[in-house]
């Protein structure tokens, strides 16, 4: 079971400006998981206490004519918490990160094969490294 799309949902709410009401207490939780990155017992600590507190629930499935399979339940909060969790397990907690555009800051996951993600997006590393470039033509003129 891939619970990497349950973990983007944990790095959209943690940046999300204004969740619904219900989520709002977990985005404040999942943003300081990314904030705690670097720190790898320190996001551990964070994220044992929240699957402690959004506990998850599978149950097995075969809607759409599928073969059976496991889905986690209906609850977006525990999902998103587990997919986290799995993640960090699976690939480590320095696949974890905020981008370091300072413009930006928002969290991220690092799926490349060799953790070398900086940014949340291409967007914002292509603005960093253009920022850099001039600020070099700058320099050398």
């Amino acid at each position: 079971m891939d619970l990497t799309s349950y973990a983007s949902w944990a790095v959209r709410l943690a940046d999300d400006p204004a969740p619904p009401p219900d989520l709002a207490r977990l985005r404040d939780e999942l943003a300081a998981v990314f904030d705690a990155a670097g720190d790898d017992r320190r996001v551990v600590e964070l994220l044992n206490a929240l699957l402690v507190r959004y506990p998850v629930r599978p149950q097995l499935s075969d809607h759409d004519g599928g073969p059976w399979h496991l889905h986690l339940a209906d609850d977006y909060a525990a999902c998103a918490v587990m997919g986290l969790a799995a993640v960090v397990a699976e690939l480590g907690v320095d696949r974890l990160g905020r981008c370091l555009d300072p413009r930006c800051g928002k969290a991220f996951l690092d799926t490349s094969s060799n953790r070398s993600r900086r940014y949340c997006s291409a967007r914002c590393a292509s603005r960093a490294n253009v920022a850099a470039f001039r600020a070099r033509r700058r320099t050398a003129s």
